[in-house]
């Protein structure tokens, strides 16, 4: 059953709730103030907290607003003897499941705990899907090199402090983004990821921001950008030393104020969005060049993690080459093949300028040319001479 706290500064109402709730089935804790039982909510967690509006120290709405703000997954039901439309609208719109007036209707309690529950319950239910469904690929390797990253990731991923991710092609920047949201507290809600590089400059803007409906000639309805779609979640801009001065100030105003304009209108629009930017190319060396803003470049540095290049961790191969087996052949519901330690030896003594996404387009081809053991052999027929 679901564990939940009553806070009312009135004890004999605590006592009502607490028994009726026990007599269910549930386990109930109570405190007579919001700053009490917001003490107790960061102690352990509760699967629903009812709380009255009208306490000392901390009222109702203050509690509602804190744990909005920092228990967001918390089912809150207000009580009041002191209410009015005006007060249950206010609750409701904050963010309460439900808003009840005293004196108390035991039947509209029991009621609404069980809706509150049943509404909890299926939260956190999407929200495990959505995770199996969006599962992230593993970062793999033991190298010094990759645990600097990891340990880069799980100290920034629970900010909002943005990261620029430098790194070659091929290195896994956009695999470093994902964790980072992933990680972090926006994990439920969207990670939106814009290729600078591939979008033409004249419809980077659009394609940012949004667009009304007649802004130009294709635009035959109203379109939400991409910093929109990524409200209350992560903006991964990747690629961004590809993109236009005209778009980097928009992004830097985007930055700043936390407000983007569609193109082809004059009304701001509020956005909370996690920005988080990656680039193959020297930022410092571009803004020499007069080809990347230096503002900008700051605003998106808050942290910098480098991504090293797969011939700086040599070490990892082996286990990328096993994890690319397991991956692939399990992908493919094939057998899973073996490969030989000449194999592997070969593999980790080759240059590999495309970095990790050379590597697991080589062992792909291995699986599928060789035979159910990869062998030396294999290795030298499919992989060196087809690399020249």
């Amino acid at each position: 059953m679901a564990k939940i706290l009553v806070i009312d500064d009135e004890r004999s109402i605590r006592n009502i709730i607490g028994e009726l709730l026990e007599m269910e089935g549930h386990t109930v804790k109570t405190a007579e103030n919001g700053l009490q039982g917001y003490e107790m909510i960061g102690v352990e967690p509760f699967d629903l907290v009812i709380s009255d509006i009208k306490m000392p120290e901390m009222d109702g709405i203050e509690l509602l607003d804190k744990l909005i703000e920092t228990h967001p997954d918390t089912t809150v039901v207000m009580i009041s003897g002191h209410g009015s439309i005006d007060t249950a609208v206010e609750c409701i719109k904050k963010g309460a499941f439900d808003y009840i007036e005293k004196p108390i209707d035991m039947n509209r309690i029991l009621v609404t705990v069980k809706n509150a529950l049943e509404r909890g319950s299926l939260v956190k239910e999407t929200k495990t899907l959505r995770r199996k469904v969006h599962k992230v690929a593993e970062i793999v390797g033991e190298s010094p090199a990759i645990g600097r990253v990891k340990m880069l990731i799980d100290k920034v991923a629970s900010t909002d402090a943005r990261v620029l991710i430098t790194g070659s092609n091929g290195t896994g920047k956009e695999l470093v983004a994902r964790w980072l949201h992933e990680k972090s507290d926006r994990s439920s809600m969207p990670f939106v990821e814009v290729n600078c590089a591939a979008i033409p400059s004249e419809l980077i803007e659009s394609e940012l921001f949004g667009h009304e409906k007649g802004a130009f000639t294709s635009a035959i309805k109203q379109r939400k950008g991409k910093f929109e779609q990524a409200d209350g979640g992560t903006i991964f801009l990747d690629e961004i030393g590809d993109m236009s001065l005209a778009a980097q100030a928009k992004v830097l105003r985007a930055l700043q104020e936390r407000k983007i304009t569609r193109v082809g209108s004059d009304k701001d629009i509020n956005v909370d969005a996690r920005v988080l930017a990656a680039t193959n190319k020297n930022l410092q060396e571009e803004i020499a060049k007069g080809n990347f803003r230096e503002d900008l470049y700051h605003r998106l540095s808050v942290i910098i993690i480098h991504v090293p290049n797969l011939s700086d961790r040599r070490e990892d191969i082996p286990l990328l080459v096993d994890h690319f087996i397991r991956a692939i052949c399990a992908d493919k519901g094939k057998p899973l093949s073996t490969i030989t330690p000449e194999a592997v030896e070969a593999l980790c003594a080759m240059p590999w300028t495309g970095n990790i996404r050379e590597l697991h387009n080589a062992v792909e081809r291995l699986l599928i040319l060789s035979g159910r053991e990869i062998t030396l052999d294999d290795v030298k027929l499919n992989v060196m001479q087809a690399n020249g």
